[in-house]
């Protein structure tokens, strides 16, 4: 089930470059150009370069502020997420120097998009409520309207249908008396989207056709499509196939008159999923096939592009390197000609003497040199090879994510169909689909933890309670502790414990201490939390009644890929990767993490962060 944004941009006519460019002619073509699409990102990086030098031209403030935005819009339309984050990230802090609300919320939108499109929901909630704060606090009608809308569409996404309607029928509320000028097709959309997970798809139905008929009016092409998708997924769930094979055609027609690869790529993943619910296979490989075909040769044009942005700083690295040891010979020539010519000036026995020093000399320096230059092509080549390690990772992790999307699929189906399996058939297919997890999620924490060894986190640090960020995961962990008949407690002497960090590192840093906690617990027993805070540091204790460490494997509990004996005692899943995640975290934070275990005894695991 699709969901969309809310997203009040006006189309505006073409603007004609007058003389001399002042403000409200950048103003104007930055507006016109968030109404582009995906085939003319490249169009959108020419105007995000002409707004950048105009600007510094007249002296307008606000030049960096949209350029850097719109040259995030033009990789985010591309599918370089990783670079549009940067250009986001700068566009924020261009905003917050000028103090101005509205790009603050604009570039807080466009990076909670980007997590969105890079599974990140947690990420892209966090950025949301950041929005709904400060709209609160501008009191815009507008504003809040718009982060409500997308607050409801993300819970809906973390599968908490009940906080998505709060905010989604809360934001419906404000809105309706500006109904005449504000465009509530999303809410109807995403509140349609909370039915449809809820499973009341009557409900759900309702909201799709009002949208539908609003949208046939408009002729709103990029709308009906998620109109025509939307619906038909009601339709498939209902077995109402004709119908529903009429709204995906539609769907399918209308992806290729947009010239949108990815929306025809969802409209043959709905076709392949209303084949498999009429029990027609055939049709639905044939559709699945599509799909991957159109999906695969998105993530190989990027792959390719990585490889190629390696191979290029790699042989840029390589001349520089050349550069400088052409320039160290030119000038050990220069210093050897000297030499050379004042030992012509001296006496006969002297020269006898200086030129076997000078042979001795240039001997031992030709041997420095040979090893310094098998030196530097070995340290080249280490680094080449480590580079490439690094993106093969990455890329086959990434590319075995299909093969376990399929896999998932066939065994969710066949598990659909256990009334007619026998009890060794449902216990196969159940350990199956057990794996298929266990894989996938080994994968993400694969690309996890390769990712970070090339920075591409952006710290941000702000000032927060940690007290009650801490309280507030802690609740979030009880009903998995619940479910061991496992107490959390949270001890602290004090009433607040601030701190200058980086509040989503500091989150998954608790989580995986937290959920290693509850894994490695026998049933019945006890976790503590409890917090220090001194002059300049504050601590965080995890403490549990577990199963505990053997003393000889302490040494290499946080190293990458490392695996120690125990294991979590009701079958969880562990990949041996989230202690490196902590350790590298902690790292990056500047602070430091160890552990007190011994085995059968539990485990003490304390991280101190820095203020």
């Amino acid at each position: 089930m699709k969901y969309l944004f809310i997203s009040f941009i006006c189309i505006l006519p073409s603007v004609a470059k007058p003389q001399v460019a002042d403000s409200n002619y950048l103003k104007a073509l930055y507006d016109r150009c968030l109404d582009f699409d995906e085939n003319k990102a490249d169009s959108i990086e020419y105007y995000a370069n002409t707004i950048a030098r105009d600007a510094e031209k007249i002296k307008y403030d606000r030049g960096e502020v949209l350029s850097a935005r719109l040259k995030g819009l033009s990789r985010d339309l591309k599918g370089n997420f990783d670079e549009a984050i940067v250009y986001y990230f700068k566009s924020l802090d261009a905003a917050r120097k000028l103090h101005t609300l509205n790009y603050e919320i604009a570039a807080l939108t466009d990076l909670a998009l980007i997590y969105v499109n890079t599974k990140q929901p947690m990420k892209a909630r966090d950025m949301y409520l950041q929005c709904a704060k400060l709209s609160e606090d501008e009191k815009d009608i507008h504003s809040i309207v718009t982060a409500y809308g997308n607050l409801g569409a993300i819970y809906n996404q973390l599968a908490l249908t009940d906080s998505a309607l709060f905010y989604l029928e809360k934001g419906l509320q404000i809105a309706k008396p500006y109904e005449d000028v504000l465009d509530l097709s999303s809410f109807y959309n995403n509140i349609g989207n909370v039915y449809f997970a809820k499973k009341e798809n009557e409900k759900a139905l309702t909201y799709f056709r009002r949208n539908y008929s609003r949208h046939l009016q408009d002729s709103s092409h990029t709308d009906l499509w998620y109109d025509y998708l939307n619906i038909s997924d009601v339709f498939i769930v209902q077995k109402k196939f004709d119908s529903a094979y009429w709204y995906a055609q539609q769907s399918l027609l209308l992806a290729k008159k947009l010239q949108s690869k990815i929306k025809e790529s969802e409209s043959y993943a709905l076709l392949s999923r209303l084949y498999v619910k009429k029990d027609e296979y055939k049709n639905a490989f044939e559709y699945q096939q599509r799909w991957y075909a159109l999906d695969t040769s998105l993530v190989n044009r990027e792959t390719n592009r990585t490889i190629a942005g390696l191979q290029e700083n790699f042989n840029a690295r390589q001349r520089e390197a050349d550069n400088r040891l052409l320039a160290s010979e030119f000038e050990k020539a220069m210093l050897r000609n000297k030499i050379i010519t004042w030992l012509a000036i001296a006496t006969a026995i002297i020269a006898i003497v200086i030129a076997g020093s000078l042979v001795l000399k240039r001997r031992t320096n030709k041997k420095l040199m040979q090893q310094n230059d098998l030196i530097n092509r070995q340290n080249s080549k280490l680094a080449e090879l480590n580079a490439e390690k690094n993106s093969l990772i990455s890329i086959v992790s990434h590319d075995l994510g299909t093969p376990f999307a399929s896999i998932k699929m066939w065994g969710q189906l066949l598990q659909s169909d256990a009334n007619n399996l026998n009890a060794d058939q449902q216990k196969a297919i159940e350990r199956i689909n057990q794996s298929t997890t266990k894989g996938e999620l080994l994968i993400r924490s694969i690309l996890d933890i390769e990712k970070a060894e090339i920075n591409q986190h952006t710290i941000q640090l702000e000032n927060f309670d940690l007290k009650v960020f801490v309280e507030s995961i802690v609740a979030d962990f009880q009903p998995a502790a619940s479910g061991k008949d496992i107490r959390m407690h949270f001890e602290t002497v004090c009433k607040q414990v601030y701190i200058i960090s980086d509040k989503q590192l500091v989150s998954r840093i608790c989580e995986n201490l937290f959920s290693n906690a509850i894994k490695y617990s026998y049933p019945g027993r006890n976790v503590w939390i409890s917090l220090t805070d001194t002059h300049d540091a504050v601590g965080i204790k995890v403490r549990d009644e577990g199963i505990g460490i053997n003393k000889e494997e302490l040494p290499n509990l946080f190293s990458k890929y490392s695996k120690i004996s125990s294991l979590p005692t009701s079958g969880e899943v562990s990949t041996g990767l989230g202690l490196s995640i902590v350790k590298r975290i902690v790292a990056e934070l500047n602070g430091s993490v160890f552990c007190e275990s011994e085995a059968g005894k539990g485990s003490v695991f304390t991280v101190v962060l820095k203020k």
